[in-house]
């Protein structure tokens, strides 16, 4: 019989390929997976640490992406989005994919499949809102910051438009609810840690952080985003459908609202 084991991994995308790689390769039955700093033990199942192997990570990513582009895709966005117990989730999805020798992918009328499609779908979405959302602000350091407070990790889905966007600038996006940022030094996007004092929103009060003619530019940016409004055919409801209230405080033209 084959051993039921709950696999622990370091939380990482490529750790929870490598735990994919080593099930396949022990036949082990899988209880769960789950990241190191959420570890559970079962009462009837043992535990097994999976140490991160890139080149493993690899075969199982090269061995999906064989089967479906769409479905390593689905799979990448879906572990971003931090969902309770979105390691089983995607290791049962993943059995099925390389079982099966038809689109299995696209078969919505599997729960599994169904789930992992409505989960990248959201994140997908999210990855389009912080792209559109992300409003930077000029540091004394000559350094364009921005928070963001995203609903799932999506900083690594949005590197590549602002690092082609901004090519020309030094970034850092900060996400204020992971407490990570990625950082760009004109030749690289490089994932960075903070220990913020303070987290600056776009408020009225003004911080010593950035420079004083940002703050004119974001007077400005505001004075022309109320004059362009024709009060008469404004539409909160579709605005806050488009604009959820949740990012105001980082958005400058809501200074005054957020």
């Amino acid at each position: 019989m084959n051993p039921s084991k709950i696999l622990i991994y370091d939380g990482s995308f490529n750790g929870f390929l490598t735990s994919v790689f080593v099930a396949f390769e022990e036949k082990i039955n899988v209880v769960d997976i789950q990241p190191n700093h959420q570890q559970q033990s079962g009462l009837f199942s043992e535990t097994e640490t999976i140490f991160t192997h890139v080149s493993k990570a690899k075969r199982v990513w090269n061995g999906v992406r064989n089967k479906s582009h769409s479905a390593i895709s689905n799979i990448y966005f879906t572990f971003l989005s931090e969902t309770e117990g979105v390691e089983l989730l995607l290791f049962r999805y993943i059995q099925k994919l390389m079982l099966s020798k038809h689109q299995k992918h696209s078969d919505f009328s599997d729960e599994t499949v169904l789930r992992i499609s409505q989960l990248a779908r959201s994140v997908g979405r999210e990855k389009h809102r912080m792209e559109a959302f992300v409003r930077f602000q000029l540091t004394k350091d000559n350094i364009y910051f921005a928070n963001i407070e995203p609903d799932f990790n999506v900083l690594p889905l949005i590197s590549k438009h602002f690092r082609n966007r901004y090519a020309d600038q030094q970034w850092l996006i900060y996400d204020v609810k992971r407490k990570y940022g990625i950082f760009y030094d004109l030749e690289r996007v490089e994932l960075v840690s903070l220990n913020l004092s303070e987290i600056h929103y776009n408020k009225i009060r003004k911080s010593d952080a950035f420079r004083t003619e940002e703050y004119d530019y974001q007077t400005l940016w505001n004075d022309y985003f109320k004059s362009t409004g024709i009060k008469s055919r404004i539409n909160r409801k579709l605005h806050t459908q488009h604009v959820p209230k949740r990012y105001w405080k980082y958005l400058s033209e809501k200074k005054e609202t957020a």
